[in-house]
Parts: structure tokens; C-alpha cells; sequence
């Protein structure tokens, strides 16, 4: 596994592969790699020829009092878990190398970008589509992989892609859970021990919104009632938000009459987690 911090770098390797008539798959991550991370570079093996996994913690996509200093970072684990799991190209750039002495160029977005989490992090999705935008750019893959549980950043790439014409497929993948049900994520490594035990509430009360919906219930006012009262049974789980909107648009809806996304936001301590779950009459993601 080769390992390459700058443009030029990348370029050359995956155009070298290209002319052999290689498929390239590209998993974008911030590192601290953990199991979801793991799911989706294997797939990518699975799926392409050669895989390229960036990893780099985009400064633009943090908001000024968030945790960019302070978010966790082990890039000689993570460069382990990329080889064990199958990648060839580790993409490692510095800050400087991805944005330029006086970088003027961003990729922003309407609408789908406005609730959830866009509606506390306003300078968040502009980050995640212009450093989304610049990979797909500098590695030209065929496939991106992205984990369900960023699920509003996997819509915004998703119609990213569609607006601007870009010529890579986007694959969804599920999310990868503890045993208890709690999401994977970089940030769980933020929470005490009594936190961690309580952060569970997060998957048991979506558990009860889609049970519910399982069941026939689709007031969207029903559902997310369900959900906040299993959340707020947890002294130390604050939501910022409870949310039933469509897949697609990720508009508020009334009615669960179409696919629809169930998504929390939850601090717990000081700590911000997110999940979710996607309804459809008939097969359900997660």
C-alpha cells in the first residue's frame, strides 16, 4: 500500500491504473478509522480494481467553536486498517495542499443543506461539498462510498453529483453498529464511561419509531413523538433535533406516505451523536 500527500501524487498513480484499464473506488474519511470505515473500504475492494482512502480532518467543514483541534487523530492505526482492509492508496494531504494561500472556491449548496444538521452548522456542508468536489477531482474514481450514517451529507453528495453532471457513482452503506446498537463513530471515543452506557438511548428509541412504522403508524407527529419520549427518558440525553423527512428532498413531511428518514441529533454530555433509519414500505435500509 502506497501512501501520498500531495496532488500530483495521486494523480499520476490513478491515471498509471486508469491506462491499465483499472477501476478506482475512493472512500473519503477524517480518519480515527473504526468498523464503518472498515465496511466501506472493503466494499470498495470488492467493487473496483484498486481503492483510494483519503484520509483528512477538512478544516472548512468545522464551524469556529467546533471540535477541529481536538478531533481524535491515529493515522499509523489508521494506515494499518486501510492495508489489512484492502486499500492501495492512502491520500494524506495537508491542509496547505488542499486549499491554497488565499482559496476563494467553494461548492455550497440550497435547500437540502438548510435542516438537520445544516440548521446548527451552517458552514458544514459547504466544507463537505467543496472537499467531497475537490477528491472526486483530483482521484477521478468510478465508485465513492459513503456510510448511511452521515445520512444527510450521503443526500447532499448524492444530489451534488446529479446537479453538477460529476461522473462517479455514489454508494450508500449501511450503518455499522456496537453490539449494544450504538452507531460507530469517531466521536464515541469523546464519551465517558456513564455516557457511553447512556448513549444507547439514541438506537433504542429509533428502534421505536420504526417499530411503529412497522406497524402502520404514519403520522410523522406520532412517530418523532415516539422517538423524543424514549430520548427524553435519558436524564443525560439533550436532542437538538427529531426529524421524519423525505429520502430525497429530506423536506419535513406529514404523512410517512413515501421513503422517508428518520434522523436524531442528540448531545449527550458535551458530546454531539447522530443516527438514523430510512422506512420504505416493503425492504427497509439502515
Amino acid at each position: 500500500m502506497k501512501v501520498s500527500t500531495t496532488i500530483a501524487e495521486v494523480r499520476s498513480q490513478v491515471k498509471e491504473w486508469k491506462r491499465q484499464g483499472l477501476s478506482v473506488g475512493l472512500v473519503p474519511t477524517m480518519g480515527y478509522l473504526h468498523e464503518g470505515h472498515q465496511s466501506l473500504i472493503a466494499r470498495a475492494a470488492r467493487e473496483n480494481d484498486r481503492v483510494v482512502v483519503s484520509v483528512f480532518v477538512n478544516p472548512i467543514q468545522f464551524g469556529p467553536s467546533e471540535d477541529l483541534e481536538s478531533y481524535p487523530r491515529d493515522f499509523e492505526r489508521d494506515c494499518t486498517l486501510c492495508e489489512k482492509t484492502g486499500a492501495d492508496l492512502v491520500f494524506h494531504p495537508e491542509a496547505s495542499e488542499m486549499y491554497a494561500e488565499n482559496f476563494c472556491t467553494y461548492v455550497d449548496m440550497d435547500r437540502l443543506t438548510k435542516g438537520l444538521c445544516g440548521a446548527s452548522r451552517p458552514v458544514h456542508f459547504r466544507g463537505v461539498c467543496t472537499v467531497v468536489s475537490k477528491l472526486f477531482h483530483i482521484v477521478t474514481p468510478d465508485r465513492a462510498y459513503f456510510g448511511q450514517k452521515d445520512a444527510q451529507q450521503l443526500a447532499v453528495i448524492k444530489r451534488m453529483v446529479r446537479d453538477l453532471s460529476m461522473d462517479v457513482e455514489i454508494v450508500g452503506c449501511p450503518i455499522i453498529r456496537e453490539p449494544d446498537g450504538l452507531a460507530k463513530s469517531s466521536r464515541n471515543t469523546y464519551l465517558s464511561p456513564q455516557e457511553r452506557r447512556a448513549a444507547v438511548v439514541l438506537s433504542q428509541a429509533l428502534a421505536e419509531g420504526r417499530k411503529a412504522l412497522a406497524e402502520g403508524e404514519r403520522s410523522a407527529q406520532a412517530i418523532t413523538g415516539i422517538i423524543r419520549g424514549v430520548l427524553e427518558s435519558e436524564p443525560l440525553a439533550q436532542p437538538e433535533y427529531v426529524e421524519l423527512v423525505d429520502w430525497e428532498t429530506l423536506e419535513p413531511v406529514e404523512t410517512a406516505d413515501r421513503p422517508v428518514l428518520a434522523a436524531i441529533a442528540v448531545r449527550i454530555g458535551t458530546t454531539r451523536l447522530i443516527d438514523n433509519f430510512v422506512f420504505e414500505e416493503g425492504p427497509e435500509c439502515n
